[in-house]
């Protein structure tokens, strides 16, 4: 059956007929147009539009149609063109007549934007929960290591020690502000399309706000025309997915220089990594890879669904078809990544050794200038005085703590044997006891208020 086919002369042309069949994709929505025909017939009976029996046996059939849809074996007809027509054909095969009746005073405009409403609802819900088990691994690896020294890297180059709780802290609040992101496009979704029919709203007495109670949306749509057109709420759930992708992209990329031989500051575990076809040596960070690659995959289904919806006319177009497939890639995308990434931050092996042998004593030339500032010196005049015992150093071919005290105080005389104090690595990082600093009492402050948040937010 076709649910439009009731005014053409002649079927379809068969290559047109593939271009505009969406069951291939759309059938995932199966539960959700089940879910929301059910909440309809509901209203048509408040309504009197049909008899308690009528409802009665309407549900019935839907909830078995639930089940045969269910089966993954399920084979559609060649003319169950989507999820939609393939609901209504199997419901009245299954109750017969009655079952025409579902789809009074309903158009699959509304009815296909509800769905998909429906759908990205419960996407964001298990999109929260993904990037929230990876949030927690990130924790636990911060509490392992919250005051491990390590280099702080600005342009890939050594720039100030860190330690390895902070750093691993900076991939958590991303992802705090992903699961925000989810929330807050689960709420864009969550606006109840049907009854607007197929753009000027249904003639029948329905109950809409009793349908969003029924279906768990927040509110109704305010206009018909801009109910069935509105495909904000899944752009806004590709951008979510987008931005996560990115922050993933940038923690992949620091775990993979972090676990190659030349910093060795972690290990990646086996179950994470793959080997060569050709080098038996070779233990390749492939998971955190295709983390990489797929970031670039979920930007291009953004920039797409924008490109589609740009400069469409009012009210519903069949260009809107074109909604589901990035959506619905984006997601199963995300939730390959973010249980493989859990998975390998919870198993990192640190290497403390290997971090701290890579701190040297250039890196604390800021802390060279800025005890010059705590003698009054301005901190232009002292950053300029510190690069010059910098290249001091870098001409005699020491490290900066090794200079001694004379060859300071002939590059300014207000140095004075406290000066050497500077380089202890410890009292170092316990300098940067600002709130979000690195010193590992104000980590420690940090992993507290991550805890909190993950709950309360």
């Amino acid at each position: 059956m076709r649910l439009w086919g009731s005014r053409m002369g002649k079927d379809p042309d068969e290559d047109f007929a593939r271009l505009n069949a969406s069951f291939s994709f759309d059938r995932r929505l199966y539960a959700e147009d089940i879910d929301a025909s059910m909440a309809w017939v509901r209203a048509l009976g408040r309504a009197q539009v049909l008899t308690e029996s009528e409802v009665d046996t309407i549900v019935v059939g839907l909830e078995k149609v639930r089940q045969t849809l269910a089966d993954p074996a399920f084979e559609p007809l060649q003319t169950d063109e989507d999820i939609h027509t393939a609901v209504e054909r199997l419901l009245i095969e299954c109750i017969g007549p009655v079952a025409g009746k579902l789809h009074t005073g309903r158009s699959r405009n509304d009815q296909v934007a509800t769905d998909f409403r429906l759908w990205v609802m419960r996407a964001c819900d298990r999109m929260q929960e993904a990037v929230q088990n990876l949030a927690i691994a990130v924790i636990q690896s911060a509490e392992a290591g919250v005051d491990l020294p390590m280099p702080g890297y600005t342009h890939t180059r050594p720039a100030q020690p860190v330690t390895w709780g902070h750093w691993i802290l900076s991939a958590f609040w991303p992802l705090l502000r992903s699961r925000e992101r989810f929330a807050r496009a689960r709420a864009s979704a969550s606006m109840l399309p049907l009854g607007s029919a197929a753009l000027a709203g249904t003639t029948y007495p329905i109950d809409r706000q009793a349908i969003a109670d029924d279906l768990g949306f927040e509110s109704v749509s305010p206009n018909s025309i801009d109910a069935v057109s509105d495909r904000e709420f899944a752009v806004e759930f590709l951008f979510a997915a987008a931005m996560l992708g990115v922050s993933l992209s940038g923690l992949a990329e620091g775990l993979i220089l972090f676990s190659g031989p030349e910093y060795g500051f972690v290990e990646l575990d086996e179950a994470y990594t793959s080997g060569s076809s050709l080098m038996p040596q070779k233990r390749n960070p492939d998971a955190l890879e295709l983390t990489r690659g797929r970031a670039g995959r979920l930007v291009g289904h953004l920039t797409g669904l924008l490109m589609t919806i740009k400069g469409l006319p009012s009210a519903y177009d069949k260009d809107l078809q074109e909604d589901k497939q990035p959506v619905f890639d984006a997601h199963d995308t995300l939730l390959e990544i973010l249980p493989v990434l859990t998975g390998l931050i919870g198993t990192l092996e640190l290497h403390p050794e290997r971090m701290a042998a890579s701190i040297t004593s250039d890196m604390l030339s800021t802390d060279l200038a800025d005890y010059l500032v705590g003698k009054g010196v301005p901190f232009r005049e002292a950053h300029g005085v510190a690069g010059r015992v910098v290249r001091v150093a870098e001409e005699k071919q020491v490290a900066l703590d090794q200079l001694p005290l004379k060859e300071l105080q002939a590059i300014d005389g207000r140095f004075e044997r406290d000066v050497l104090e500077i380089f202890d690595l410890g009292a170092a990082l316990e300098r940067r006891n600002v709130l979000g600093g690195t010193a590992p009492s104000a980590v420690r402050a940090q992993l507290d208020d991550a805890k909190k948040m993950l709950i309360t937010t």
